[in-house]
């Protein structure tokens, strides 16, 4: 499976599990580490740790590999690596904060996923 259908599948994960502020960010003209960068914010952390569980289950379900994650235990800033696709799973005020897609802008790399 290649990066394009992995962030594909991530995507429609997170936006079933109602995820908000869906961004995806093409980092691959950028670094090595990856191919897309996705961006998601969870409401609370309570809903942050529903998202990773649910995309972790239903992502291994449709043949996605988590490589690794990190961040689960505070629930602030979730990071779950898919190869070529590393998704970020923020709350708001954490999100806000760290901004990612300002950091990771490059002209026309950023898509926001519409809800």
């Amino acid at each position: 499976m290649n990066s394009l259908q992995i962030k594909d599948i991530i995507i429609e994960l997170l936006k079933a599990k109602k995820a908000t502020d869906i961004t995806v960010i093409d980092v691959a003209e950028q670094t090595i580490i990856a191919d897309f960068f996705i961006i998601a914010t969870g409401k609370s952390t309570s809903q942050v740790k529903a998202l990773t569980e649910s995309l972790e289950e239903k992502g291994e379900e449709k043949g996605l590999t988590l490589l690794r994650r990190d961040g689960e235990r505070e629930a602030r800033w979730v990071v779950m690596d898919y190869g070529g696709v590393i998704v970020h799973i923020f709350n708001d005020s954490t999100r806000d904060f760290y901004a990612l897609e300002k950091l990771w802008e490059k002209g026309n790399n950023v898509t926001k996923i519409e809800d």
